[in-house]
């Protein structure tokens, strides 16, 4: 495969991921704030399974083609920017992997609620405020690891 092939592959798993990811914590996060158990049933079902199907293999596919490109380039592995880029990948993803875990666990507790026609327990909301909470250095980690793989500076 070609680098412009690997270039391409890169960039467009680079938008499923982050655009998955940001569009679904946006609707998660203001379905939560109506406190509607049966809206938040839906979107926590829909949330957890856009990250298995786009998210999960977009963080696969990131550092592989990333890596490739950095190879076939001949960029320096110890270039300023991939240290970084590789960095800021890894904090995103030791926030990612446990926001996934809390998701499905939200997930479960508002389809039982749902089918109850139940209040969501105090752990939801717990879980909700971690979820948010390791949210947001992801997100700023991926917008820089964005800003590095345009720029590249020295």
């Amino acid at each position: 495969m070609d680098y412009l092939a690997i270039k391409w592959l890169h960039i467009l798993s680079a938008t499923a991921m982050f655009g998955t990811g940001f569009g679904t914590a946006f609707y998660m996060f203001f379905t939560n704030r109506t406190r509607n158990v049966a809206a938040i049933a839906v979107v926590t079902r829909l949330v957890a399974r856009a990250d298995w199907w786009f998210t999960a293999p977009s963080v696969v596919i990131q550092p592989l083609s990333g890596l490739w490109m950095i190879h076939l380039a001949g960029f320096p592995f110890s270039s300023t920017w991939i240290v970084w880029s590789i960095a800021l990948y890894l904090l995103a993803g030791a926030c990612w992997l446990p926001v996934v875990w809390l998701q499905l666990r939200m997930r479960d507790m508002a389809q039982q609620a749902a089918r109850a026609a139940a209040p969501l327990p105090a752990r939801y909301w717990r879980y909700e405020k971690i979820w948010t909470a390791l949210g947001v250095p992801a997100f700023v980690a991926l917008l820089m690891v964005y800003w590095l793989m345009v720029h590249k500076p020295a």
